[in-house]
């Protein structure tokens, strides 16, 4: 069947049950068109519906439940928090070779920080400073190569409340290949002294 066809079956379907269970009649034209029908003097064939699945909503004690498992784990939203990102550097951000690995990571989070929580920074899956109340962490001296930023919000226990999504950073360093920086105004294309 196209889509249409089955879109309309579905409507008929409803159809049929607000109507207290009245039979439903289907006829095809001589173009090859089903329709459906509540009136069997048109000469359709009467139609047997299977009767609706219902299946119940849980209850709002097991949603909560459920819900604040979840923040456990960092993978939803928080219910204490609205916000908690990385607001800086935006994700695939390139530190060029003149910020010498240097990077301020800003963090939002609505509303302000409860008494008790901190926050922390994981850089490729490491620790980068014991947990703080701080919102913003200077990085300094990255190595060349590609980083993933992610901050973690801890409770007065010291349980992960919530994860950000990861932030990926790319590096970029002056080499021995390429001594001089290009993008420092000083080297006009001159090798350091």
């Amino acid at each position: 069947m196209d889509r249409p066809t089955i879109t309309m079956l579905l409507c008929l379907v409803m159809v049929n049950q607000a109507m207290g269970g009245q039979a439903l009649y289907r006829t095809i034209d001589a173009r090859g068109h089903v329709s459906f029908s509540d009136d069997p003097s048109r000469g359709g064939e009467p139609v047997e519906l299977a009767p609706i699945s219902v299946v119940p909503a849980l209850p709002a004690s097991s949603t909560v439940t459920r819900a604040a498992s979840s923040d456990a784990d960092g993978d939803a939203p928080s219910r204490t928090y609205d916000v908690f990102t990385i607001a800086a550097p935006d994700d695939d951000t390139t530190l060029p070779t003149g910020f010498a690995g240097n990077v301020r990571v800003r963090l939002a989070l609505r509303p302000a920080l409860r008494e008790g929580h901190k926050l922390r920074l994981l850089l490729d899956g490491e620790i980068v400073r014991p947990a703080a109340r701080e919102p913003v962490i200077e990085l300094v001296n990255l190595v060349r190569g590609e980083h993933r930023l992610r901050a973690e919000l801890l409770d007065a226990r010291g349980q992960v409340l919530r994860r950000t999504p990861a932030v990926t950073l790319h590096v970029q360093r002056a080499s021995v290949n390429l001594p001089q920086n290009p993008h420092r105004p000083d080297s006009h294309g001159q090798a350091d002294r």
